[in-house]
C-alpha cells in the first residue's frame, strides 16, 4: 500500500483557525497523522493494479467458458460416431 503525505503544520493552521488552542490543534494532527499512518488504504495505482489482474482473470475464465461450450457437441459427436460404428461396422 502507498503512504500519504500529510501537511501537519497546514492542518494546524486550520485546527487553529476554526477556534482551536495549538496544543489542541496539535494533538489532532498527531492522533489524525497516527492513524492515517496504520490504515490500509489503497492508492489508484494499488486499484489500478488490481483492475489488470482482475480483467487477466477473466480473460482467463472467458477462454475456459469457450472450451467447456463446445464440450457437449464433441462428446455428442464422439457417441454418435461410436454408435454408428457398432451399427455399420467397417
Amino acid at each position: 500500500m502507498t503512504t500519504i503525505t500529510f501537511d501537519t503544520h497546514k492542518f494546524v493552521r486550520r485546527l487553529e483557525s476554526a477556534g482551536f488552542s495549538t496544543d489542541q490543534a496539535e494533538a489532532v494532527a498527531d492522533a489524525f497523522r497516527d492513524t492515517s499512518a496504520e490504515a490500509d488504504i489503497a492508492s489508484k495505482r494499488d486499484i489500478r493494479e488490481l483492475e489488470l489482474k482482475m480483467e487477466s482473470r477473466f480473460e482467463q475464465v472467458k477462454g475456459e467458458l469457450t472450451l467447456i461450450k463446445w464440450m457437449p457437441g464433441i462428446m455428442l459427436g464422439g457417441v454418435m460416431a461410436l454408435i454408428l460404428k457398432a451399427f455399420f461396422p467397417v
